[in-house]
């Protein structure tokens, strides 16, 4: 979905966090957009700087990418630093992948490997816990591509697991969220990823290319329907922003 710039002018801002020179945010973006947000994009990794305060900003959004949060790199830790920001100001904060990996990390948390090096890449069950469910009805399968995972750090709460990863959501005070998962996977996006990340497919615990394609029409739309009521409660519309202290519970 592509606006014209004249189009964006005085819409609310969300802060996007990409990864890669050609990353963009899919279809979290997309949505985004149909909610009358603009997207500020910016790429700590290419000299992009990232704001004091989230002030003019509705939230913020850090995507993944095939870097680790254990990276040495420079801009992985000012990334990782730059989290206090919506943490202090209590604005919406959303890690995708990576980064949930680096909330993880700014909380002090652990991230790391599997014990037996399994991976997840492909769908994947999902199991919510008492206070995901409380909040929104969650598919069976969600779309994963990480050889990475994350500890449950202190003050965070847990929102869904699965067997290889018992961490897979968390929620931080009030609209701060983490998922490991990847809801903003288009379909020319999972062409890429299986393309260029072909021999991660080799690894251990890894599903086919053909079952990645195969999965994305069974399981692929309540994934979408997850991500619409994810985005009602975390964010809501330019019009009508949810606000934080009324997050209310989806599932009925």
């Amino acid at each position: 979905m592509f606006l014209d710039p004249k189009d964006l002018a005085g819409r609310p801002k969300i802060l996007t966090i990409l990864h890669q020179e050609h990353s963009t945010p899919g279809r979290v973006g997309q949505e985004l957009l149909k909610r009358g947000f603009a997207l500020d994009i910016r790429k700590p990794r290419f000299g992009d700087t990232l704001p004091e305060s989230l002030k003019d900003h509705a939230g913020a959004v850090i995507f993944g990418g095939p870097m680790s949060a254990n990276d040495t790199d420079a801009f992985i830790q000012r990334e990782i630093d730059w989290i206090d920001v919506p943490l202090r100001e209590e604005k919406p904060f959303f890690g995708i992948c990576l980064g949930a990996q680096m909330l993880v990390r700014n909380l002090g948390g652990h991230v790391g490997s599997h014990d037996d090096g399994l991976v997840e890449i492909g769908y994947y069950d999902i199991t919510p816990t008492d206070a995901g469910k409380a909040l929104m009805k969650w598919p069976k399968k969600v779309y994963q591509w990480h050889r990475e995972g994350f500890e449950l750090p202190k003050g965070a709460e847990l929102l869904a697991g699965s067997e290889t990863y018992p961490n897979q959501a968390i929620r931080v005070g009030r609209n701060a969220f983490g998922i490991q998962f990847h809801p903003e996977l288009t379909y020319k996006m999972m062409v890429r990823w299986t393309t260029h990340g072909a021999p991660r497919m080799d690894l251990p615990g890894a599903r086919q290319r053909r079952d990645h394609f195969s999965g994305r029409f069974v399981f692929d739309p309540p994934l979408k329907t997850w991500l619409d009521n994810f985005l009602d409660l975390w964010i809501g519309t330019a019009e009508k922003p949810a606000q934080a202290n009324e997050m209310r519970e989806a599932a009925e």
